[in-house]
C-alpha cells in the first residue's frame, strides 16, 4: 500500500461539489477551492477562475471574524491539500491574478 493520495479528477470533484451544495455549504466552498487548485495545476485558467468565484460567493454567506469560523474541516479534497484557514483572504492571496 502507498501513502499517496490518488488526486481526483476534475469531473469527480465537480461531483463531489454538487452533492454538497445541497446539503453543507461550508464543504462546498472547500470543494470549489480544491477545483480552483485544480484546473490551475490542469492549466485551465478560465475555469480555475470560474471555481475561485464560486469559493468567494460560497464564503461571502460565513462569519470569518475568528480563526474557529475559518478552519477548514478537512485537510484535503480528492487530494488537493486545503489551506489550514478558508477565507477570501486567503483565496485572493493564493489565486491573485484570477480574481
Amino acid at each position: 500500500m502507498t501513502n499517496q493520495t490518488r488526486l481526483a479528477s476534475a469531473e469527480e470533484l465537480e461531483s463531489i461539489f454538487q452533492r454538497e451544495l445541497a446539503t453543507d455549504r461550508w464543504a462546498a466552498a472547500e470543494t470549489s477551492y480544491a477545483m480552483a487548485v485544480r484546473h490551475r495545476d490542469l492549466g485551465d485558467w478560465p475555469a480555475s477562475r470560474e471555481w475561485v468565484e464560486q469559493c468567494l460567493r460560497l464564503l461571502e454567506g460565513f462569519p470569518s471574524e475568528t480563526e474557529e469560523q475559518v478552519a477548514a474541516t478537512r485537510t484535503s479534497v480528492g487530494g488537493v491539500p486545503l489551506p489550514t484557514y478558508l477565507h477570501s483572504g486567503v483565496v485572493k492571496g493564493r489565486f491573485g491574478d484570477l480574481t
